[in-house]
């Protein structure tokens, strides 16, 4: 595993999600289906391609719904 630089930033546990791909998901090929799950909040929900994965994401990260990182 690579060191992480000095100039990048700690992760975050605030910025933390579990992926679950069900095993028919097919993401070669774009079949993405599957479970998210924020860490920090428990926040959760299945997904049946890339795009709801990541508006999930974007969601959750949205400065108006998540807490501040400190």
């Amino acid at each position: 595993m690579n060191k992480p630089s000095a100039d990048e930033s700690p992760l975050s546990p605030y910025r933390a999600f579990v992926v679950q791909f069900r095993e028919h998901a097919d993401v070669e090929r774009g079949q993405w289906t599957g479970r998210v799950e924020h860490v920090t909040s428990g926040q959760a929900a299945h997904f049946q391609s890339c795009e709801e994965l990541l508006a999930f994401i974007v969601r959750v990260l949205a400065p108006s719904t998540r807490i501040l990182d400190e």
